[in-house]
């Protein structure tokens, strides 16, 4: 090959470009991205550097000269417009280029409320790039009051960060509790008296209507869906991310939540591959697609390998986490079908452990380090834990493995 282009400068796209030149490949090498920036880290952005605790140089991943050593071409002012895959190009505002190999590393854009109430008014805010995070942040220094719309992760971390900074906040879930997608009951709950705690204004089962613009045409009220009117400075929209798959629809590739690769991480059409969360991989007996920084390495790592020939499976082992005010959730695992779970809290440390069944299959660590290490490590192992030794304060947590 004398040309692999990336696609998508993110973790993902600079793990890759790392790893194929890390892995011997010596040809071309191009880097494309559309914000104009080296690429960086997204998890500091709601949270230190929206603090000012993370300066912004911090938040890059690597300086240009570590590029520049391995002869990468980062053409992140450029987005990539179209791709075809027959042709074996792709173009951008300055023409078009060929290449031997490309993947994409598109990741995620958030959602967004709708423009038709109001979504698109000044003060709306999504929380996911460095300019989403510059301009929200003269809203969190000049206080007032923030309206978090989603009790997922990404809502209650905005609710965390705007509470320290002294704002109100409101945080309206249309579900009947927070983080029901993803969460039990028990990690919900924990984490909602959390919030109540530091003064959020937590309302459940609760839909916004429509947002309401003031004199000076940005967001002001909130209409919600039972009639209540909350007058707001800023709005932060947290109700999920989607896989990026623009470019990988306009080239026919086959798409399924995310562009639809094989274990090794090729798409559909040939010469094309995907990495980060913009791709679903085989998982199991389905599909599966990951949104979070170790996925987006590992499997770009796994992409990178195969590209020059290692053949090797990519074999997710998901993790995750969350900080929210001084409490860092850790998570092992995934809990899709659980259908109990065991409450663990021994000296100080609280975690809740999903099966189905006997079966362990994921870890919710609360402020719980070991425990979330001995779960990872038995998830991994497929191994399962005794739930009654388990749910034992008494029972030493290293003892279980």
């Amino acid at each position: 090959m004398d040309h692999i282009a990336v696609v998508g400068a993110g973790q993902a796209g600079a793990t890759l470009v790392e790893g194929l030149r890390k892995g011997g490949f010596g040809g071309r090498l191009t880097l494309w991205g559309d914000e104009g920036r080296l690429p960086y880290q997204r998890p500091p952005l709601s949270k230190g550097y929206l603090l000012g605790e993370v300066t912004r140089d911090r938040l890059q991943l690597r300086p240009a000269a570590f590029y520049a050593d391995l002869d990468v071409e980062m053409r992140v002012s450029d987005p990539v417009r179209s791709i075809d895959a027959r042709a074996r190009t792709l173009t951008h505002d300055g023409g078009a280029e060929g290449w031997d190999a490309l993947v994409l590393a598109t990741g995620s854009v958030p959602r967004r409320l709708p423009a038709a109430i109001g979504g698109d008014l000044p003060g709306v805010f999504t929380i996911r790039t460095l300019d989403d995070i510059d301009a929200f942040a003269p809203y969190v220094r000049n206080g007032g009051h923030l309206l978090v719309v989603g009790g997922g992760y990404i809502g209650l971390e905005a609710a965390a960060v705007a509470r320290k900074s002294g704002m109100r906040v409101t945080l309206l879930e249309a579900a009947k509790r927070l983080l029901s997608r993803v969460a039990c009951w028990d990690t919900a709950t924990w984490f909602a008296d959390l919030h109540r705690r530091h003064g959020v204004d937590i309302r459940e089962a609760a839909a916004l209507d429509r947002l309401e613009a003031g004199p000076d045409g940005a967001v002001a009220r909130a209409h919600l869906s039972d009639g209540t009117v909350l007058e707001v400075d800023a709005v932060v929209c947290g109700i999920g991310i989607a896989p990026a798959t623009a470019l990988a629809e306009g080239a026919g590739l086959a798409l399924d939540d995310g562009i639809a690769v094989d274990a090794m991480g090729r798409s559909s059409a040939p010469g094309i591959w995907a990495a980060g969360d913009c791709a679903s991989f085989p998982w199991r007996d389905g599909r599966l697609r990951l949104e979070s920084v170790p996925n987006a390495i590992e499997q770009a790592e796994a992409v990178a390998a195969n590209l020059l020939g290692a053949d090797a499976p990519y074999a997710a082992k998901p993790w995750f986490w969350s900080d929210q005010y001084d409490v860092k959730l850790q998570i092992a695992g995934l809990n899709d079908g659980f259908d109990n779970v065991v409450v663990r809290d021994a000296d100080g440390a609280r975690s809740h452990w999903y099966f189905a069944g006997p079966d362990l299959l994921a870890v919710d660590a609360i402020a719980a380090p070991r425990d979330y290490m001995v779960g990872k490590r038995l998830i991994e192992a497929g191994r399962s834990p005794d739930r009654d030794a388990l749910r034992d304060p008494a029972t030493p947590i290293k003892s279980l493995l």
